[in-house]
């Protein structure tokens, strides 16, 4: 089983897997926080949604209350925050959880990837990111602080997209 077959609600609550989400495209799959220090990436994750978004690449926010109470909102408050204060046109999903044990089955997947240190693992903090190629395997890990528009981010996500 691919990580596309994984159920996952979209941030309205109806169902889907994460293959639907994506629409069987490579994605940027990205924890999110509306009140965090690093929310202003949301930015930075619209522009490569707007740069790449016609090339088949998608992101796919994933909001998450894990870290320090971060995401405190409903699903209804989250898309009016992400819709207003940055444009946010990719998908977003159920707020859901990263570690612990009531960690997600798809960040039970995920976290087995090692990031550029070579370091596998829990979530660190919000707006950790994971570059999924279109068939569910999972290209790279990039930790919190990695910016959108970082050119490692950049060029890992051209190469997926062709």
């Amino acid at each position: 089983m691919s990580i596309l077959d994984l159920p996952l609600a979209r941030l309205d609550g109806t169902a889907a897997t994460l293959g639907e989400i994506t629409g069987g495209r490579p994605a940027l799959l990205v924890n999110v926080a509306s009140k965090c220090g690093l929310t202003p990436q949301y930015t930075g994750l619209e522009q490569l949604q707007e740069t790449y978004g016609d090339r088949g690449f998608t992101v796919v926010g994933l909001p998450c209350n894990q870290f320090m109470g971060q995401e405190p909102g409903t699903a209804e408050e989250i898309q009016e925050f992400c819709s207003a204060t940055y444009g946010v046109s990719f998908p977003m999903t159920e707020k859901i959880e990263v570690n612990g044990e009531g960690r997600h089955p798809l960040y039970a997947e995920l976290t087995g990837t090692p990031d550029e240190k070579g370091e596998a693992g829990d979530v660190t903090w919000n707006f950790e990111k994971f570059l999924v190629a279109a068939d569910g395997t999972v290209v790279s890990r990039f930790s919190p602080g990695v910016e959108p528009q970082d050119p490692r981010l950049v060029t890992a996500v051209e190469e997926i997209v062709g």
